[in-house]
């Protein structure tokens, strides 16, 4: 399992984060990323892979005026 924004999700072997916000249709250049308690730099989302038991929380920019 991995938990992301605190909800419970099956755990994919060697899904990198981007692999994992391309998947759950997210943009990544429109989120903000932090795992197990540290903010992931952009650049590092394609090298970056996913842990059993790792906890994502993903937050989305919004545009808007």
């Amino acid at each position: 399992m991995i938990y992301v924004n605190g909800e419970a999700l099956p755990f994919i072997e060697q899904a990198t984060i981007l692999d994992f916000l391309k998947k759950h249709h997210y943009k990544a250049e429109r989120v903000a990323v932090e795992l197990n308690g540290s903010i992931v730099p952009k650049a590092t989302y394609n090298l970056t892979l996913l842990r059993d038991q790792d906890r994502l929380e993903i937050v989305c920019f919004v545009g808007g005026g």
